[in-house]
């Protein structure tokens, strides 16, 4: 039996996910999350987590990174990406960022339970019809993601929200403003970005984080800070 934590921001989804693993998974214990943050927070309230299962567009999960930060904060943590998507680009970068499994959201009961119990026999899972596309291919651009993946791993949390920001085009001052930091805080974070990342402008970064997003970064209607 295994501990979870299902960490969606849809309740409907959420429901039928646990329902779905309950009829075919023994279960000790789940625990709901509906935000990035409320699953971390989980996470370090229940060291014996046995198994997250992580929706990556949940608020606060700013695509890929999520996935990397939670890598490297719980590094022997089994991830099951859960997600819409079921383009073979996003599941082999989810699986080079250290996912065990990768769920799409029309899979039926079975194969659910399927892939979670790969993942507790210490196995990786991904639909059978890709399997040998997304675990057998090994390009040289899966591992121009793993480097870069490596650098983003060395980002503070706070250094986390100023990229995804940098990326949504926010100003220093609105940085700032959001983060309740100064803009001198702000500047000495990015600059520690643009060291961890080996880049030397905003261009070069916006471009480097749009690779470990879903889509392009799209800006925000932004308040007048």
């Amino acid at each position: 039996m295994a501990k979870l934590i299902v960490a969606d921001d849809h309740p409907l989804f959420r429901n039928a996910l646990i329902n779905a693993i309950s009829s075919t998974f023994a279960t000790k214990a789940t625990i709901e999350t509906d935000s990035f943050d409320s699953t971390c927070t989980a996470l370090e309230e229940h060291p014996d987590t046995d198994l997250l299962l992580l929706d990556l567009h949940m608020p606060g999960n700013c695509g890929f990174l999520g996935l990397i930060q939670l890598r490297k904060s719980f590094p022997t943590l089994p991830i099951v990406v859960i997600s819409a998507s079921e383009e073979l680009d996003v599941i082999r970068r989810v699986m080079a960022f250290g996912a065990s499994a990768y769920v799409p959201k029309s899979a039926n009961p079975a194969d659910i339970s399927a892939a979670l119990n790969s993942v507790m026999e210490g196995e990786l899972w991904v639909p059978a019809a890709l399997k040998k596309l997304v675990l057998e291919q090994h390009s040289s651009e899966s591992e121009e993601d793993l480097d870069l993946a490596a650098k983003v791993a060395q980002l503070t949390h706070q250094q986390y929200k100023v990229l995804y920001y940098l990326t949504e085009g926010w100003l220093n001052k609105q940085i700032a403003y959001d983060l309740h930091i100064s803009e001198a805080t702000v500047k000495a974070h990015i600059t520690a970005i643009f060291r961890k990342l080996g880049v030397t402008n905003r261009t070069q970064v916006v471009i480097q984080a749009q690779r470990l997003t879903l889509e392009p970064p799209v800006n925000k209607a932004m308040a007048q800070h």
